[in-house]
């Protein structure tokens, strides 16, 4: 029995974690690599084991971090099970085909370049028919606490992980020639207070644990000062007579923000005719898929929509999905509030509004989520005086929020409270940056814990 690591090992991206249990090869999650120099060229490349090889795949969620590869599995000749839960798999449709999109788009943009400069065409990474046809590898569905016997000596336990609309972490139990194991991968975990869905099951007593350590290393804003700063935001844009631009991950994110947004307007904290503008197709999509999951709801967002509170109306909300309708919205010099994807900046709609709004002084970005070294984002709560969007340099003047409550990742008091005080054989802290893992790595070595910190390819025996 043994476990590599083929992503989001050293990084935040492209989780990709493999397990033998004698002649069965499992992947749990199987993600794309973001953030980076020559993103093209990393998810290209090789796995790092034959894809024909793999029997089952775990699916922790939809992020494309953690499902974006799979079609390119699929494409070199994956023919195994694809195990998750029923919203994951809506969303994981959602996200994939988006990303293909994407991929066409910029296999185009980049072709052209080449044929200017006499290069070689080359074709995008994966297409919508490779995503049809990972869809018809998805096969059972986990519900939250059933044991799924996904074979002989190897079941599956999905828990709550509290991070977006069906996201879980996993329970492996494995049995290899008399000697069992049971391993947590905790996929990514969520920020408790959050106003949708429920916040993460503490994990399962376990030999191994492998944990995400995005934010390993600090502490999050209470989710009320954090709500109180986007009002203030808000409002002070308003006052300037500046547009609002939110980058938004279309999963969770932008659903907590329209709740968000709706209670303030209910309580008369910001104007109830606001303009809000989603404009993100998966957002909208996304925000469709939530409405029929009412089972990941916490108690109270379930029971509001039951009495037909639907916790994402807002009277003047503008749903946008359409290119025309997204590049209309450029025409509004002030008074609107627009949230784009991508959460990271790193394309998307998003894209278009910050060069159309960056530059201005009444203007406002408002940052809510985690940006990787290299991203767009990135660089712009880093301080940057200009950006370079679609090969153009703009100054940067607008006022600069980066509101860290709305995180959809623990931080490093809820990582700690979900790993809770079991002594585990092994740890194994993945899907964070140096700083992020040694945090944690500080922390449980002082318990005495045997931990490490893998880069990509490194083994383990179990």
């Amino acid at each position: 029995m043994e476990m590599q690591f083929y992503g989001a090992a050293g990084g935040v991206t492209g989780s990709c974690h493999f397990l033998r249990v004698g002649d069965t090869k499992l992947l749990i999650d199987c993600g794309m690599f973001q953030g980076g120099h020559d993103l093209e060229e990393e998810n290209r490349t090789e796995f790092g084991f034959d894809a024909k090889d793999i029997d089952y795949l775990l699916l922790t969620h939809a992020h494309l971090d953690h499902c974006g590869r799979i079609p390119l599995l699929v494409k070199r000749g994956f023919r195994g099970e694809i195990i998750t839960t029923s919203a994951t798999r809506e969303l994981a449709r959602l996200v994939l085909m988006d990303a293909a999109g994407l991929a066409a788009e910029e296999a185009r943009r980049s072709n052209r370049r080449h044929q200017r400069q006499g290069g070689t065409e080359s074709a995008p990474i994966y297409d919508i028919t490779d995503v049809l046809d990972t869809m018809d590898r998805f096969g059972r569905s986990a519900d939250y606490g059933q044991k799924i016997e996904v074979c002989a000596g190897v079941s599956a336990t999905f828990g709550d992980a509290g991070h977006i609309l069906g996201s879980a972490w996993i329970l492996v139990e494995a049995s290899e020639a008399g000697r069992q194991q049971r391993i947590v991968y905790s996929g990514d975990l969520g920020n408790r207070g959050k106003p949708i869905i429920n916040p993460p099951t503490p994990a399962p007593q376990a030999d191994v644990i492998v944990m995400e350590t995005t934010y390993g290393d600090r502490l999050h804003k209470a989710i009320g000062p954090s709500v109180g700063e986007l009002r203030d935001a808000i409002l002070d844009t308003l006052k300037r007579g500046g547009n609002t631009i939110i980058p938004t991950f279309a999963l969770e994110r932008a659903q907590d923000l329209l709740y968000y947004l709706r209670e303030m307007m209910n309580d008369n904290q910001i104007p109830a005719n606001l303009p809000v503008f989603l404009d993100s197709p998966m957002a909208i999509s996304a925000t469709e898929i939530f409405r029929r999951h009412p089972e990941c709801f916490n108690p109270g967002t379930r029971e509001n929509l039951q009495h037909g509170a639907d916790p994402f109306a807002l009277r003047n909300l503008h749903f946008t999905r359409e290119t025309s309708e997204s590049m209309g919205i450029n025409l509004i010099k002030g008074g609107a509030l627009i949230m784009a994807g991508s959460g990271m900046a790193t394309g998307g709609r998003v894209t278009h509004h910050l060069r159309h709004n960056i530059w201005r002084e009444d203007s406002s970005v408002i940052f809510v989520g985690y940006a990787a070294q290299g991203t767009l984002a990135r660089r712009i709560i880093d301080g940057a005086k200009t950006v370079r969007i679609f090969g153009e340099e703009v100054h940067v003047a607008a006022s600069i929020y980066t509101i860290g409550g709305f995180s959809a990742h623990a931080d490093h008091d809820e990582l700690l409270a979900w790993y809770g005080d079991q002594k585990p054989t092994r740890t194994v802290l993945v899907h964070g940056e140096d700083n992020g893992r040694e945090g944690i790595a500080k922390v449980l070595r002082a318990r005495g814990l045997q931990v490490d910190c893998p880069v990509i390819g490194d083994r383990y025996s179990l």
